[in-house]
């Protein structure tokens, strides 16, 4: 392949580059704001992610359990407190009126 040939599909590859982050640039102000309405309702349920450190100190201190809402068993303490994807702090009695069951083992 001469210099010639070599230098034009560096050119055109570099031009497709170009072009690539001019799109998206135009459509990444449109994805911040999808991003920012998801966290928004994300925000508004329960919790559907681990909890914060900070959250789980505070719920262990009030005497809470963390219940996984998937699976309908709440933890007291243990590894999956508050690690769980699904789940939220309530207190014992919030759980079992809610028909959870205390998890096997913690």
């Amino acid at each position: 392949m001469s210099k010639a040939c070599i230098r034009l599909v560096v050119a055109g590859f570099l031009l497709l580059v170009a072009s690539a982050q001019a799109v998206t640039v135009q459509t990444g102000s449109q994805d911040s704001q999808a991003t920012s309405a998801t966290d928004k309702s994300k925000s508004a349920k329960s919790s559907s992610s681990p909890a914060a450190e900070s959250d789980i100190a505070a719920a262990k201190a009030s005497g809470k359990v963390w219940v996984n809402l998937d699976s309908g068993v709440y933890h007291k303490g243990g590894r999956w407190y508050g690690k769980t994807k699904n789940g939220k702090f309530m207190t014992v009695d919030e759980a079992k009126k809610a028909g959870y069951k205390a998890a096997k083992r913690d």
